[in-house]
Protein backbone atom coordinates (compact mmCIF):
# COMPACT_ATOMS: atom_id res chain seq x y z
CA UNK A 1 0.00 0.00 0.00
CA UNK A 2 2.86 2.35 0.85
CA UNK A 3 4.43 1.66 -2.56
CA UNK A 4 1.19 2.54 -4.36
CA UNK A 5 0.91 5.88 -2.51
CA UNK A 6 4.53 6.64 -3.35
CA UNK A 7 3.90 5.84 -7.04
CA UNK A 8 0.80 8.03 -7.10
CA UNK A 9 2.69 10.89 -5.44
CA UNK A 10 5.53 10.62 -7.97
CA UNK A 11 3.03 10.52 -10.85
CA UNK A 12 1.25 13.63 -9.58
CA UNK A 13 4.59 15.42 -9.16
CA UNK A 14 5.66 14.45 -12.69
CA UNK A 15 2.37 15.71 -14.17
CA UNK A 16 2.70 18.99 -12.24
CA UNK A 17 6.24 19.48 -13.58
CA UNK A 18 5.13 18.82 -17.14
CA UNK A 19 2.18 21.24 -16.87
CA UNK A 20 4.32 23.99 -15.31
CA UNK A 21 6.94 23.50 -18.02
CA UNK A 22 4.32 23.89 -20.73
CA UNK A 23 2.93 27.04 -19.12
CA UNK A 24 6.35 28.70 -18.89
CA UNK A 25 7.13 27.66 -22.48
CA UNK A 26 4.01 29.46 -23.74
CA UNK A 27 5.12 32.74 -22.15
CA UNK A 28 7.88 33.01 -24.76
CA UNK A 29 5.64 32.63 -27.79
CA UNK A 30 3.10 34.85 -29.49
CA UNK A 31 -0.07 33.88 -31.27
CA UNK A 32 -2.20 34.95 -34.19
CA UNK A 33 -5.85 35.89 -33.90
CA UNK A 34 -7.83 36.00 -37.14
CA UNK A 35 -9.71 39.25 -37.68
CA UNK A 36 -13.24 38.47 -38.90
CA UNK A 37 -14.52 40.01 -42.12
CA UNK A 38 -17.03 42.80 -41.76
CA UNK A 39 -17.53 46.54 -41.83
CA UNK A 40 -16.78 47.04 -38.12
CA UNK A 41 -13.46 45.20 -38.28
CA UNK A 42 -10.03 46.18 -39.53
CA UNK A 43 -9.43 45.15 -43.15
CA UNK A 44 -6.38 44.88 -45.36
CA UNK A 45 -7.72 47.90 -47.26
CA UNK A 46 -7.68 49.95 -44.00
CA UNK A 47 -4.03 49.01 -43.54
CA UNK A 48 -3.18 49.91 -47.14
CA UNK A 49 -4.98 53.26 -46.83
CA UNK A 50 -3.03 54.03 -43.63
CA UNK A 51 0.25 52.46 -44.75
CA UNK A 52 2.33 55.40 -43.49
CA UNK A 53 1.35 54.56 -39.88
CA UNK A 54 3.21 51.23 -40.05
CA UNK A 55 6.62 49.74 -40.62
CA UNK A 56 5.71 47.23 -43.34
CA UNK A 57 7.64 44.10 -44.29
CA UNK A 58 7.07 41.36 -46.85
CA UNK A 59 8.14 37.74 -46.49
CA UNK A 60 9.70 36.65 -49.77
CA UNK A 61 11.70 33.43 -50.28
CA UNK A 62 13.59 35.19 -53.10
CA UNK A 63 16.90 36.44 -51.66
CA UNK A 64 17.56 39.13 -54.25
CA UNK A 65 16.33 42.70 -54.39
CA UNK A 66 12.69 43.42 -55.02
CA UNK A 67 9.58 41.43 -54.26
CA UNK A 68 9.21 38.40 -56.47
CA UNK A 69 7.05 35.96 -54.51
CA UNK A 70 5.39 37.52 -51.45
CA UNK A 71 4.13 34.95 -48.94
CA UNK A 72 2.80 37.48 -46.43
CA UNK A 73 2.92 41.07 -45.24
CA UNK A 74 3.65 42.20 -41.69
CA UNK A 75 2.42 45.55 -40.32
CA UNK A 76 4.28 46.93 -37.28
CA UNK A 77 2.49 50.02 -35.86
CA UNK A 78 4.75 53.07 -35.54
CA UNK A 79 2.74 54.48 -32.62
CA UNK A 80 3.49 51.75 -30.07
CA UNK A 81 6.54 50.55 -28.18
CA UNK A 82 6.57 47.01 -29.57
CA UNK A 83 8.77 45.76 -32.40
CA UNK A 84 8.42 42.98 -34.97
CA UNK A 85 11.60 41.46 -36.42
CA UNK A 86 12.56 38.54 -38.66
CA UNK A 87 15.23 37.31 -41.07
CA UNK A 88 13.63 37.01 -44.51
CA UNK A 89 11.42 40.07 -44.21
CA UNK A 90 12.01 42.93 -46.67
CA UNK A 91 10.98 46.53 -45.94
CA UNK A 92 8.12 47.87 -48.07
CA UNK A 93 8.62 51.58 -48.76
CA UNK A 94 5.59 52.69 -50.76
CA UNK A 95 1.85 52.19 -51.03
CA UNK A 96 1.87 51.04 -54.67
CA UNK A 97 4.25 48.16 -53.90
CA UNK A 98 2.14 47.24 -50.87
CA UNK A 99 -1.05 47.17 -52.96
CA UNK A 100 0.59 45.04 -55.66
CA UNK A 101 1.93 42.56 -53.10
CA UNK A 102 -1.43 42.10 -51.37
CA UNK A 103 -2.88 41.08 -54.74
CA UNK A 104 0.02 38.73 -55.52
CA UNK A 105 -0.03 36.67 -52.30
CA UNK A 106 -2.92 34.49 -53.47
CA UNK A 107 -1.31 34.09 -56.92
CA UNK A 108 1.97 32.91 -55.35
CA UNK A 109 0.48 30.62 -52.69
CA UNK A 110 -2.76 29.66 -54.48
CA UNK A 111 -4.55 30.22 -51.17
CA UNK A 112 -6.76 33.14 -50.15
CA UNK A 113 -4.98 35.38 -47.58
CA UNK A 114 -6.52 36.55 -44.31
CA UNK A 115 -5.70 39.24 -41.80
CA UNK A 116 -4.50 38.41 -38.27
CA UNK A 117 -3.54 40.28 -35.14
CA UNK A 118 -0.08 39.40 -33.82
CA UNK A 119 -0.42 39.06 -30.04
CA UNK A 120 2.04 38.36 -27.26
CA UNK A 121 1.34 35.67 -24.66
CA UNK A 122 -0.11 38.42 -22.45
CA UNK A 123 -2.49 39.58 -25.21
CA UNK A 124 -0.42 42.68 -26.09
CA UNK A 125 -0.92 43.73 -29.73
CA UNK A 126 2.36 43.76 -31.68
CA UNK A 127 0.93 44.30 -35.16
CA UNK A 128 -0.81 42.53 -38.03
CA UNK A 129 0.02 39.73 -40.45
CA UNK A 130 -1.66 39.23 -43.82
CA UNK A 131 -0.81 35.77 -45.16
CA UNK A 132 -2.43 32.70 -46.66
CA UNK A 133 -0.60 29.46 -45.96
CA UNK A 134 1.01 27.40 -43.23
CA UNK A 135 1.92 27.61 -39.58
CA UNK A 136 3.48 30.82 -38.29
CA UNK A 137 5.89 30.74 -35.34
CA UNK A 138 6.14 33.90 -33.24
CA UNK A 139 8.67 34.16 -30.42
CA UNK A 140 9.20 36.92 -27.87
CA UNK A 141 12.95 37.67 -27.97
CA UNK A 142 13.19 40.74 -25.77
CA UNK A 143 11.23 43.37 -23.94
CA UNK A 144 8.26 43.96 -26.29
CA UNK A 145 10.17 42.50 -29.26
CA UNK A 146 8.64 39.66 -31.30
CA UNK A 147 10.56 37.52 -33.81
CA UNK A 148 8.46 36.28 -36.73
CA UNK A 149 9.97 33.16 -38.27
CA UNK A 150 10.00 32.76 -42.05
CA UNK A 151 6.61 31.99 -43.52
CA UNK A 152 6.02 28.52 -44.85
CA UNK A 153 5.95 28.07 -48.61
CA UNK A 154 3.12 25.95 -50.01
CA UNK A 155 4.04 22.75 -51.84
CA UNK A 156 5.12 23.35 -55.42
CA UNK A 157 2.14 24.12 -57.59
CA UNK A 158 0.00 24.96 -54.56
CA UNK A 159 -3.37 23.48 -53.86
CA UNK A 160 -6.35 24.19 -51.70
CA UNK A 161 -5.62 21.16 -49.51
CA UNK A 162 -4.11 22.24 -46.18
Amino acid sequence: MKTIKKSISLSVLLIALIVSGCVSWQKNYGRLKTIPNGQKHLTIQNLIDNWDKYHIYSSDPYAGPGFRSPLGIMFDPKNNDTMLVGDRWKKVNDQKTLTDMTKRISLVTQHEPWLNEILGADGLLYGYLYYSYGVVTLKVVGEKKMYIFNLEEPPYGGSNDD
